[in-house]
């Protein structure tokens, strides 16, 4: 099957400590729905707030995150599905969308030689 990086946004600072417990029971019930629909989340991670941050670009090292936004990257996941098609299907399922959103992107895969 293929897999996808989904990349969870969120309002900043994204802070994973500031969850309300209605979202935490959307998350768990996330898997069972990922698996109705024939896929399986490998394995993912929360970052800390963005707050955290630091960024680097060449040999300028500044605090914060890279780009000041409204919505920042909280967190990612790799998710294995069919196709795109459901991949799509599973991540607009995810609670992120409720209040931010994802992005789904194929991984890489070289070309065979």
């Amino acid at each position: 099957m293929a897999q996808y990086a989904v990349l969870v946004y969120s309002p900043a600072p994204a802070d994973p400590m500031d969850l309300t417990p209605d979202y935490v029971a959307l998350l768990e019930r996330y898997g069972d729905q990922v698996a109705e629909l024939g896929g399986q989340i490998l394995t993912g991670f929360a970052l800390q707030p963005s707050t955290t941050a630091t960024a680097i670009r060449g040999d300028v090292v500044t605090d914060g995150p890279f780009i000041e936004a409204k919505e920042v990257v909280a967190g990612f996941f790799i998710l294995e599905a069919p196709d795109l098609d459901v991949a799509l299907k599973i991540a607009k399922l995810n609670p992120a969308t409720i209040d931010g959103g994802v992005e789904v992107r194929p991984l890489f895969q070289p070309p065979a030689e």
